[in-house]
């Protein structure tokens, strides 16, 4: 896999770079303060820190990413639960732009209400907390252990899994060195005036909460803040009032990746950008006036003030949500009412992509449920389409537009066909773009398989295009009826069509298996269905008198029809059959 080819190459570089940081200190063995130490050091040892928490958090999303995707899409109903499956999922893959990222995309699709969300955006901060708990731990003495052992996983192993937990493994050892470097780099500062009244600075709430914004907003990571606020303070160069307003404007930063973000992107990704904004900045403010008393409170918690700072963060997230669940669906309302949705439907007269958002194609899990919610659109609209293929050759029946009863059923079939083509050109070109995304093998899998239903579904529309249209139009050239017995079975074979393509457009909204399995079974019963009805037919033809038998062109016209039907529920069938093997292959 490319993530993994790239990751190894990082390493590689990763590996180089802290050895030669090390050396670096090795030959410095005087007290005296060198500036190209200090920032080598600092700098490096940052990077490291970093570049480890990325390493970690992306073998988290590779390994356990289609788990938390269906977490999130099964166990958010209640708010109370949605907080804890935020938090949950967000302790998980250790990152709580990666949850927020999910959060929009499943609000975009339909998946999941937008109040629904807001529960998930609180959990996510109390999830994100838990690396800073890791962090306090000392186990730096170790790191050299975990790199060790993480290169091996990830260089020498041949499953995918082992390989993405060495992965994690190694982002914790790199992580963690970086750690013992820029504590090693900052104990010769711990003397120096200029350096103390800096740090003693930061005890001003205010000074303290803006430096961990724009820190934390530079560096886009709020636990990469609270990790290094915590090595300050395990060297002695920070106090608990000086740490806590940092890590409060660690948790004001951390929400410029998700406003970013959403400037350019859907309204529902609006939303849960400035609710997540809402939700830190107001946190914030209600306990920036009683710090003093805070970091009392939090001092009784452990005699270890990284513990301390730690348990600062843990704690003011979980009382911030505690909080504000109660207003959740009030906030939502707010939110809601300043960002409006845009009057945009699927109507007949212009397609309409509403699920498309090319701010995320990069991201596989949002891509995929935004492809998905796309193509259940479109599945609606084949619902229509094939809910009108028998009205012309049904006696008595007025030849009007189902929706629009200003045109003729012609025209709005016409429309849909466009529409249904449009559209699943758009997902293709948007599946196509996030396919060059680095993606898990099960994320492959389910790409392919929805590159293959839309393949199947423009196969449906193209047959459906070209033979409905040449079925009408000899229909119109043919001076009779079909026989009430052979009207009959296409309405009850178009009948059991219809509830074919209804179960595919319920399996898109809640993903059950079952659904697809039903369309199986009964395809399988349709197929018997439409080789009875040529038998029978065979003989009621050997049995009827000259003026029961209709004309060769209405017979022909009645069997091309069915014909049709068949070649409907075959494409239906195949949907189905990689629907299953897909849900099969990731149980």
């Amino acid at each position: 896999m490319n993530i993994l080819r790239n990751k190894i190459s990082y390493q590689k570089i990763a590996l180089l770079f802290f050895i030669t940081t090390s050396s670096l200190f090795a030959g410095n063995s005087d007290n005296t303060i060198s500036f190209f130490l200090l920032f080598t050091g600092l700098f490096g040892g940052m990077g490291m820190f970093l570049y480890g928490m990325e390493m970690m958090s992306d073998g988290m999303k590779v390994t356990a990413g289609n788990s938390m995707r269906t977490i999130l899409e099964k166990l958010t109903s209640n708010k109370y639960l949605a907080v804890l499956v935020g938090a949950f999922v967000t302790m998980v893959i250790q990152s709580s732009s990666a949850t927020t990222v999910m959060l929009v995309s499943f609000v975009n699709s339909g998946l999941l209400a937008f109040s629904q969300a807001l529960g998930v955006i609180l959990g996510s901060n109390i999830g994100s907390t838990v690396t800073a708990q890791i962090v306090a731990f000392k186990v730096t003495d170790y790191a050299l252990l975990l790199i060790a052992t993480g290169s091996i996983m990830s260089l020498f192993s041949k499953k995918e899994t082992i390989k993405n937990l060495g992965l994690v493994v190694l982002g914790f050892g790199l992580l963690f060195y970086g750690m013992k470097v820029m504590s090693d780099t900052m104990k010769p500062l711990r003397s120096d005036p200029a350096f103390n009244s800096i740090l003693t600075s930061f005890e001003n709430p205010f000074l303290g909460i803006l430096a961990g914004a724009i820190f934390t907003a530079l560096v886009q990571s709020s636990s990469a803040t609270t990790g290094i606020v915590i090595t300050l303070a395990s060297g002695g160069s920070i106090t608990l009032e000086a740490g806590i307003p940092l890590i409060f404007g660690a948790n004001i930063g951390t929400c410029i990746t998700a406003l970013l973000a959403g400037l350019n992107a859907s309204r529902d990704a609006k939303r849960v950008a400035v609710a997540h904004v809402t939700f830190n900045v107001i946190g914030v403010l209600l306990f920036c006036f009683w710090i003093p008393t805070f970091a009392d409170i939090i001092s009784q918690t452990s005699q270890n003030i990284p513990r301390q700072i730690a348990n600062a963060h843990t704690i003011f997230n979980i009382i911030a949500s505690v909080v504000f669940i109660p207003f959740t669906g009030f906030i939502a309302k707010t939110i809601i009412h300043y960002f409006p949705d845009k009057e945009v439907d699927r109507n007949i007269e212009k397609p309409a992509v509403l699920h498309l958002d090319d701010s995320l194609v990069s991201q596989p899990e949002a891509a995929i449920n935004n492809a998905q919610a796309e193509i259940k659109g479109v599945v609606g609209l084949t619902e229509r389409v094939v809910g009108t293929l028998v009205r012309p050759f049904i006696k008595g029946q007025e030849l009007i537009d189902i929706e629009n009863t200003d045109q003729d059923l012609m025209s709005g079939m016409n429309q849909r066909i466009e529409k249904i083509s449009f559209l699943n050109q758009k997902i293709s070109e948007y599946l196509i773009t996030a396919s060059k995304s680095d993606l898990s093998s099960n994320q492959s899998k389910e790409l392919f398989t929805l590159v293959s239903i839309v393949n199947y579904l423009s196969s449906m529309n193209d047959l459906i295009k070209v033979r409905f249209v040449s079925l009408v139009s000899k229909k119109e050239g043919i001076n009779e009826d079909f026989s009430d017995t052979d009207q009959q079975e296409a309405i009850d074979y178009h009948k059991r069509l219809i509830k074919q393509v209804n179960r595919l457009d319920k399996f898109f909204i809640k993903f059950d298996k079952e659904k697809m399995e039903k369309i199986i079974i009964k395809g399988k019963e349709n197929t018997d269905f439409e080789k009875k009805y040529k038998l029978d037919r065979i003989e009621r033809m050997k049995t009827s008198s000259e003026a029961d038998i209709k004309s060769s062109e209405i017979n022909q016209l009645h069997s091309q029809l069915m014909d049709m039907l068949k070649q409907v529920n075959i494409f239906i069938n195949l949907i189905a059959s990689s629907l299953i093997e897909l849900e099969s292959e990731q149980e």
